[in-house]
Order: structure tokens, then C-alpha cells, then sequence
């Protein structure tokens, strides 16, 4: 199934370009107010690896999360490499924009994500759990090819043995990630607030297998593209009306329309 996963990461590694940021400065934030009278929810978006501010704006995701859900706030967090590097990012995003934004009042707090920004939703929920009323992935980055092997090779998430959680240290943070999603795949209502969208042509998607089994099938969105924001925008705005529609409420009836 993976035969082909680590060349495709270490050409990541080598051609990708990387977004700089400064981690000794406060996470830069860029708001998008909801296109409502009143927000009521609000959408944090983590970018990719080559992802800045200007990137996410231009991306037109925003524009996606406001067809789907006027009423919400879409706050955009410039969380780069750089702050992951430090191993304090989820801290810092908790400190620095979710609980300064939570304190607002929203009725839902919600956080996306795309490739590493995926990967950085999926260690704030790790670590904060159930702070977060949804999480919308975009073809999360899921770690190195070796431990993708070792879960492969034990037959899956579920059968894995990854061990005791080791706190997010340097050496243990994509192995607590799998220990969280095995969490995920032991408890269904625990996955019920995850989507998951990704091409099927992206360069990551031969991960996805392992992941898919932890979440619900159909919150699992496979679109024709590859690793890009011309498959993950129109996907967003695809999973927040499907999330309304499933509610079955009377707002999730007017999106629909």
C-alpha cells in the first residue's frame, strides 16, 4: 500500500516550498467576519506548509466556509513551520487565538485544517480534547513513512499497539497522533465531529487508508484533484453544508437550498 509513500515524502521534503514565519512573535491572525447579522460560529483554518496569510486568502476558502455557514467567523492562523518546530504550537494556538476567540461567545468553535495544518488540528485535539466542537481536514500530513509502514504491517490502526502516549515530545509527536486517532477508531461518537476531504490524485493520499477506518464513512469526501486548494475550497464548502444537512435543523434546510 506504501510502496511508493516515501519517495513522494522525501520529494516534499526537498521541493516544497515553506512558508516562513517568526515564532518569537505572537501567531499572526487574519479575521474574515461572518456575512450574517450575528456570528455564531466561528472556523479556524491552519494553513498548509507553503501556506501564509495572503496564501489562505487567496485560497477562497473562506468564501466556501460563508456559502455554507454565513453566521460564522473565519479566523485564519498563520501557525508555519517554524512555530511546529519550536513543540509548543497547539499550546500557543490554545493561549494565543482560541480561548481569546472563544471568549466571544460562539456557539460553535470549529478548526480546519490542510496537509500540515491538518496534522497540527489533529495534535490540538489530542491534546485538548473535546475543546473543539469539529474538525474539517484537507488531506492531513500523517507522518513518515516508516511508522505508516509499522500500522500497515499490524493490520491497521485498531490492531496496532502503538504503546502509552508520550507527551508530544520532539521524538514521540507522530506516534502520539496515531495513539489519538486509534483513540478515534475505539470510539465512534468521538469521530462523529471529524470530516475529511481529500483528491484522488493527491501526493498523500496513499495514507489515507490507515486513517479512513478511525472516522465515519460518510464524513470521508474523495474529490478528483490532487494536493490543492482547488479540491480542498469547493470540499469545505461541500462538508459544512453536509454537516448542517445532518443536523437536520431548519437553518441546515435554508443552506440546502
Amino acid at each position: 500500500m506504501f510502496r511508493m509513500l516515501q519517495a513522494v515524502l522525501v520529494a516534499i521534503a526537498l521541493s516544497a516550498c515553506v512558508a516562513k514565519g517568526d515564532p518569537s512573535q505572537p501567531i499572526p491572525t487574519a479575521t474574515l467576519p461572518a456575512k450574517a447579522a450575528k456570528a455564531e460560529r466561528l472556523v479556524i483554518v491552519l494553513p498548509g506548509r507553503a501556506d501564509d496569510l495572503a496564501r489562505l486568502q487567496n485560497s477562497g476558502v473562506a468564501d466556501s466556509i460563508h456559502d455554507a455557514w454565513p453566521d460564522a467567523d473565519v479566523v485564519f492562523a498563520e501557525l508555519t513551520l517554524d512555530f511546529y518546530r519550536e513543540g509548543d504550537a497547539p499550546k500557543r494556538l490554545r493561549t494565543e487565538v482560541v480561548e481569546p476567540l472563544r471568549a466571544r461567545g460562539y456557539r460553535e468553535v470549529w478548526m480546519a485544517g490542510a496537509s500540515m495544518g491538518g496534522m497540527g488540528t489533529l495534535m490540538y485535539d489530542a491534546q485538548f480534547p473535546g475543546e473543539l466542537d469539529g474538525m474539517i481536514l484537507l488531506a492531513p500530513y500523517l507522518g513518515d513513512f516508516n511508522l505508516l509502514l509499522e500500522i500497515d504491517k499490524a493490520g491497521g490502526v485498531r490492531k496496532w499497539n502503538g504503546g502509552a502516549p508520550q507527551g508530544f515530545t520532539e521524538q514521540s509527536w507522530q506516534r502520539d497522533v496515531w495513539r489519538y486517532i486509534k483513540t478515534l477508531a475505539d470510539d465512534p461518537k468521538r469521530s462523529q465531529r471529524i470530516w475529511l476531504a481529500y483528491g484522488d490524485e493527491d501526493r498523500l493520499r496513499k495514507a489515507m487508508p490507515l486513517f479512513v477506518p478511525a472516522l465515519h464513512e460518510k464524513q470521508v469526501f474523495v474529490r478528483d484533484g490532487g494536493h490543492t486548494w482547488r479540491v480542498w475550497t469547493p470540499a469545505t464548502r461541500e462538508m459544512l453544508r453536509a454537516i448542517d444537512a445532518q443536523r437536520d435543523t431548519p437553518q441546515a434546510a435554508r443552506v440546502g437550498r
